[in-house]
């Protein structure tokens, strides 16, 4: 059986960027993550505490974006870290994809984008 749990288009104002200027200016990010687990416990028992809770989930997101760093891999990756370090072995896979809206490339580009998938 194959369940997860999503957020999608989490949106945050934040000051990440490898330029300097970016990291004062700041942007507009997008966060898309998806975390595989099995939640047929929690469904059966109408438990939360059976499951991965999203407002833990959306914590652990705000957290890394409010700290400015110059590389979304970087932001992507302890996100990814943390998911693991909190629920363990009932993760069986995590998939994160972080957007800078407008980067800062010289030309029109809604968006530049890494995703992580661990």
């Amino acid at each position: 059986m194959k369940n997860s749990i999503a957020l999608e288009g989490l949106e945050f104002f934040a000051y990440h960027g490898f330029f300097e200027e970016e990291r004062k200016i700041g942007n507009k990010y997008g966060v898309d993550i998806s975390v595989d687990t099995d939640f047929s416990e929690a469904a059966k028992k109408d438990n939360l505490n059976n499951t991965i809770n999203y407002m833990e989930l959306f914590e652990i997101i705000k957290n890394h974006m409010d700290i400015s760093t110059k590389l979304l891999e970087t932001i992507g990756q302890n996100i990814v870290n943390d998911v693991y370090d909190k629920w363990g072995d009932s993760v069986h896979k995590v998939k994160v994809v972080i957007k800078k809206f407008n980067p800062p490339i010289g030309s029109i580009c809604t968006s530049s984008s890494i995703t992580i998938e661990q």
